[in-house]
């Protein structure tokens, strides 16, 4: 599950870093930090769930 959530945290740095580099892709620089943060709030709460189940 890690694993999965990583490679998707890379990409989603990756298309940020092109929507800031090239000018008329500002749009894709936004939607790339949602998805990132939103992947990381994902993988915290399954962590913390999966965590209080004993």
């Amino acid at each position: 599950m890690w694993t999965v959530l990583i490679i998707l945290l890379v990409a989603w740095a990756v298309l940020s870093i092109v929507g800031f580099a090239f000018p008329g892709l500002l749009w894709l620089a936004v939607i790339g930090i949602v998805l990132f943060v939103g992947t990381l709030v994902f993988g915290i709460v399954r962590q913390r769930s999966r965590g209080t189940r004993s």
